[in-house]
């Protein structure tokens, strides 16, 4: 995925004007950084939406067999805690955590991080971007996150108050405690 940054330093956004800009931009997607940038994402490829479609739909059959929470797609803006409106490419939230949501904050932003996450890097991405998120995650609540790398056949674990965990593939990932007996075996 190629993107543009743009700084919004001298502009004051508002969470009301950004969702506004992304509901008049529906074919560019859209984030925020906690450092106040403005990221303007392409489209993925053929390989990569593939990829990223059998990561939603493996999350989703485990969410669906357990009942325990929701799934969203990388379509799905949530406005962190600790700033940035961040669009996971697989996000998974507690449903005592959704249901707590006013009607209005679930059909918007979600105000919240996802309990847990999935960054699946494309041909394009730059892993220190994506790492950059993933603390993004960490910092606003994230309790677990991998960063899938195809490129360099890796994967790194991002857990609160660990050091990152970075596995060689091929490996079988475990949803621990956060997708109790969710695991995913990679490469995908």
């Amino acid at each position: 995925m190629t993107y543009t940054v743009l700084s919004l330093e001298a502009v004051e956004l508002t969470d009301e004007q950004f969702y506004r800009l992304c509901l008049a931009n529906p074919d560019r997607p859209l984030e925020r950084t906690a450092k106040g940038e403005l990221v303007i994402m392409s489209p993925v490829g053929g390989r990569s939406g593939n990829r990223e479609a059998g990561l939603i739909s493996r999350v989703w059959n485990w969410s669906e067999s357990t009942q325990l929470g929701y799934v969203f797609s990388s379509s799905t803006i949530f406005r962190l805690p600790n700033g940035g409106d961040r669009l996971p490419d697989v996000a998974w939230v507690r449903r005592e955590r959704w249901d707590a949501l006013s009607p209005e904050d679930q059909e918007k932003f979600p105000p919240l991080c996802p309990d847990f996450v999935i960054e699946l890097r494309s041909r394009t991405d730059t892993v220190s971007a994506l790492q950059e998120k993933m603390q993004e995650y960490l910092n606003s609540g994230l309790s677990l996150g991998w960063l899938i790398d195809p490129q360099q056949e890796q994967v790194e674990i991002y857990r609160p108050k660990e050091p990152v965990q970075t596995l060689s593939f091929p490996v079988q990932l475990s949803g621990e405690s956060v997708l109790p007996d969710f695991t995913l075996n990679l490469p995908l």
